[in-house]
């Protein structure tokens, strides 16, 4: 096939014209059969052996000559196309426009760089990546076309498919409902969803990958790390997030897997260094905490209406009780003093005072047993902001519809106390009670309640205040007595609340007090000790 190329070239055309045009200023040696400056043999050699197909035509693209690279591209040996036009290669499928530009571009002696689609002799489609370049005579005329090309057509496949892969990662990851990012390791997003960029709208702060990382880092400590190197993912990791302007409160959860690819940069080619990436999944979980925390309100809502009714008829008995001894002490001190005279004048009003006496005594022990006893209590590590947090909840509509202003100011990563979770939700419940009455009877139209946690090296601080009218100085001992009223002459509510609070303070070995300090209505102040052991039977008698 080379030689009859080559025997084609001689016969038919002025070979040493092409090679002159192929290499300016070569002059060929009358009879020595070598160039002044490159062996003749060699130049011919060199152009049939190099492995990109090469075809040299004329001025009308009428194939002079092809090299065995040619032949083997598009399946023509020499004798099949010697003499025949290039466009007997072309597969039609190439617009007309792509052929206009190419002749173009060449008639005006420039050299045409592009892709055709071409067809092999057997009948197969083929995609040509094509450079023509125009040969000049020494007076600048064109005299011949050389055109070089390769098969880029599994190339071509291959790069579509990659196109198209990451078309489909691309509509998958955008039709999910979640928001999904991938992440380098210097936390740059790589790919996300449509999800993902409304967050950047939503969150208002900045980009939420690298909010959430550091949320994830802080939470998770060194367990991130350990999780990274092992490629190990995590999930259900939540969080909860002010939207900007702190209008709107948003529940996330995070879900991550890391995976490692080959580096693609030219630095890697002869080192198989790895890339890590993360995927990080952000879900929408705002509706159902809400639903969740709605159910959970219910269910302490149930159990607060329970240990209500059951603290009312104690109360109620109580009270009773309370009621009865108060003339039952008079008619012991008016027996007694009967009895001091023993004058025998007496006696059928002593017989009365002692019967109306132990009436009075077996009514109240009667009553005594009729007062219910309250739930068994567990004790158990208790998160008192999570406590605060449910109370307020609780009580979410009545401080809406009272239009007070609640300052809710936790502080994070509060220690847990040992106690009873009941028990204390009783106590702030109480108190938060107490502190809305108190505004809401004041009238005042700018209503504040404040909430602070505090945490010290041996105990947690618990502040409640409010704006009401507050409690005089000489009636803050008293508040603690068993129904007793700061309500003038008497009117509103009086029972044990107050009374159960320090009980259930006390239960818990700490302490309540009202600051004698605060002025601007009431302020109670409740401490926990952190490491002070807390034992079931201060709570046998709740």
């Amino acid at each position: 096939m080379k030689k009859t190329s080559l025997r084609f070239l001689q016969e038919h055309s002025n070979l040493a014209n092409i090679i002159d045009q192929l290499a300016p200023g070569m002059l060929l040696e009358e009879g020595a059969g070598a160039l002044n400056r490159m062996p003749y043999d060699l130049f011919v050699e060199t152009v049939e052996q190099v492995p990109i197909a090469i075809s040299i035509t004329d001025k009308k693209a009428n194939i002079l000559y092809v090299n065995e690279e040619f032949s083997r591209v598009t399946g023509y040996a020499a004798e099949d196309i010697l003499g025949k036009n290039e466009s007997m290669l072309s597969d039609k499928r190439t617009p007309r426009s792509v052929y206009y530009n190419l002749w173009r571009t060449i008639s005006s002696k420039k050299v045409w760089r592009g892709t055709l689609c071409n067809r092999h002799k057997c009948g197969r489609r083929y995609i040509a990546d094509l450079t023509i370049a125009p040969m000049l005579s020494e007076r600048g005329l064109i005299t011949h076309y050389i055109g070089m090309h390769r098969d880029i057509t599994d190339a071509f496949e291959a790069e579509k498919k990659a196109v198209n892969q990451k078309l489909l990662i691309e509509s998958v990851l955008n039709a999910s409902p979640l928001a999904m990012v991938v992440i380098d390791e210097q936390d740059a997003v790589i790919l996300d969803n449509h999800m993902y960029k409304q967050l950047v709208s939503d969150l208002g702060r900045g980009e939420p990958a690298a909010y959430f990382l550091r949320m994830l880092r802080e939470e998770m400590g060194g367990l991130w790390q350990e999780l990274q190197e092992k490629e190990q993912g995590f999930s259900n990791r939540e969080f909860k997030v002010e939207t900007k302007g702190g209008q709107k409160v948003r529940w996330f959860s995070c879900d991550g897997n890391w995976f490692t690819e080959n580096e693609v940069k030219v630095d890697a080619f002869f080192d198989d260094s790895l890339k890590r990436y993360l995927i990080l999944t952000i879900t929408d979980i705002t509706r159902r905490r809400k639903q969740m925390d709605e159910l959970h309100i219910l269910t302490l809502k149930t159990m607060m209406a329970e240990d209500e009714r059951v603290r009312s008829i104690r109360e109620t008995l109580l009270g009773a009780m309370h009621q009865i001894n108060m003339p039952m002490n008079q008619i012991k001190a008016a027996e007694q003093l009967l009895r001091h005279r023993d004058d025998g004048q007496n006696s059928s009003l002593l017989e009365s005072l002692l019967q109306i006496q132990k009436s009075g005594e077996e009514a109240i022990a009667t009553m005594q047993k009729c007062i219910p006893e309250t739930f068994h209590t567990t004790i158990m590590p208790v998160n008192l902001n999570q406590v605060l947090h449910d109370i307020l909840l609780f009580n979410h509509e009545r401080i809406w519809s009272q239009g007070i202003n609640v300052h809710w100011q936790p502080t994070a990563d509060l220690p847990n106390i040992l106690g009873s979770e009941n028990r204390l939700r009783i106590l702030f419940k109480q108190l938060i009670d107490n502190a809305i009455e108190a505004m809401v009877l004041n009238n005042n139209h700018d209503q504040k309640l404040r909430i602070i946690t505090e945490t010290g090296q041996d105990f947690i601080l618990v502040s409640i205040e409010d704006n009401g009218p507050g409690i005089p100085v000489e009636k803050r001992a008293k508040v603690f007595e068993p129904f007793y009223t700061t309500h003038p002459n008497g009117s509103g509510q009086a029972g044990m609340g107050l009374v159960i609070a320090r009980e259930i303070v006390n239960q818990h070995q700490g302490f309540i007090d009202i600051d004698p300090d605060y002025v601007q209505g009431c302020r109670f102040k409740i401490s926990f000790p952190l490491h002070r052991p807390v034992s079931y039977e201060a709570f046998s008698n709740a």
